[in-house]
């Protein structure tokens, strides 16, 4: 049996598993409001046992995308994703069990462990799949698993709690992956050079993509390097210094949207449901268009330095102006529809970004330094998300925007100074 398009189905079902991987982590957030009153905290209590949960789940998070990345590369993204997978759902399910701050933070740190994995194992899959011009595509349709999950699951979450009660909506939400676990296994039988359902014609358009882009790379360059190797090129602190600093913008909103539409504005459960999901449309409609906006401009004849800077300079002047008029909106419609402007620029921006790995080195380290950019990143969430914002919310919402705004330039710059012309790297 032969799929046509089967790249598109991969893809497809990597971006579906992201879907399911933002849904699970969005509904501790969403359903706050209501936990923190049933499991007998304090209002005053609720914002810092909230920022500590969330800060387990980040550096558990962090050490897995750093181990993860390298796992992919040694037992392959088929299996990879179903460790992954596995891991992050029965996290999920058991939040319904959690009785107080600390069991909270056990199965959140459980499911940082476990969700971690999409990332560099997605960009991992892009790489083994996708010839270079269509990789950024690729990627924003992963990328857009993100936003369309971050799109449904607050109302989807918002629905099941009316119904079920935060409890049991944890139950049914984790076992939305192992559900996912089916058709992924029927149908990535392998990689593209010996998968039996893939046609000759793409097997060849794929492999022919990988090689022009080799083509001047010698033999002994295409091999697998350690964390140790990595880390002697710039271009490697190119991939890890620009995550440190860009992606706290992204969780910025993800770990802290619904608690500031509910502190700015006075929102519970069913009200964040109806407007948390605003702003991850413009975030979808970001990855899609920074992937085909790279694809295009490739196909045109654009090398890819030219393509990937030029998009990095376009996102940062989307996301700027959006963070500045932002610490100053106070009414929720303009609140969210500037917030789905950031995250556009954000996106079309990260899409880019999470290609580095493959356009510096080989399909061999693709893993691992996307597993330590990834690392990186949620290291800077770590200390620029979850420690700084609960201090300054304390004043106003005002600095939390201004931290934002501060961030890109230095985000995207640090590929300019650090990342050279991107090609792929000659190895010393």
């Amino acid at each position: 049996m032969k799929i046509n398009g089967l790249r598109w189905w991969i893809v497809g079902l990597v971006g579906f598993a992201t879907v399911i991987n933002y849904i699970d982590r969005n509904a501790l957030g969403i359903m706050w409001p209501e936990i923190w009153k049933d499991i007998g905290l304090g209002e005053g209590e609720a914002k810092n046992a909230y920022a500590a949960i969330s800060t387990f789940f980040l550096i558990a998070y962090a050490i897995s995308k750093g181990l993860s990345g390298r796992l992919f590369d040694l037992i392959g993204t088929r299996i990879g994703f179903v460790v992954s997978i596995v891991v992050w759902s029965v996290s999920a399910a058991l939040h319904g069990f959690a009785k107080n701050v600390v069991s909270f933070s056990i199965f959140r740190a459980m499911l940082g462990l476990g969700e971690a994995g999409n990332w560099p194992g997605a960009t991992k899959a892009n790489a083994e799949w996708f010839p270079i011009k269509e990789r950024a595509l690729a990627q924003g349709i992963f990328n857009s698993g993100a936003s369309i999950g971050a799109i449904v699951s607050a109302p989807l979450i918002a629905v099941v709690f009316t119904w079920l009660g935060w409890k049991m909506t944890f139950i049914v939400l984790g076992s939305l992956g192992l559900l996912w676990l089916i058709p992924w296994l029927l149908l990535n039988r392998g990689t593209p050079e010996t998968h039996p359902f893939l046609s000759e014609e793409e097997r060849k358009y794929i492999l022919e993509g990988a090689v022009i882009e080799n083509a001047a790379t010698p033999e002994a360059e295409d091999r697998r390097l350690g964390y140790g190797e990595l880390v002697r090129y710039k271009q490697s602190w190119a991939v890890m210094l620009s995550r440190f600093l860009i992606d706290p913008i992204w969780w910025m909103f993800v770990i802290w949207l619904p608690i500031y539409l509910n502190e700015a504005f006075g929102f519970n459960v069913k009200e964040i449901g109806f407007f948390a999901w605003v702003p991850y449309v413009g975030a979808a409609l970001g990855s899609i268009f920074g992937g085909w906006l790279a694809r295009r401009m490739i196909q045109n004849g654009d090398s890819v330095d030219k393509t990937r800077k030029r998009i990095f300079i376009f996102s940062g002047f989307v996301m700027l102006p959006g963070l500045v008029a932002g610490a100053f909106a106070n009414d929720p419609v303009m609140a969210v529809v500037l917030i789905a402007v950031v995250l556009f620029g954000f996106q079309m921006a990260i899409g880019n970004l999470q290609t580095l790995a493959s356009d510096y080195f080989s399909g061999k380290s693709v893993g691992t330094l996307a597993g330590m950019g990834e690392f990186a990143a949620a290291l800077g969430s770590i200390l620029l998300s979850t420690f700084l914002i609960p201090w300054l919310s304390e004043i106003s919402y005002l600095p939390v925007f201004i931290l934002g705004a501060v961030l890109v330039p230095l985000g995207l710059g640090a590929v300019f100074v650090l990342g050279g012309k991107i090609e792929r790297v000659k190895l010393n």
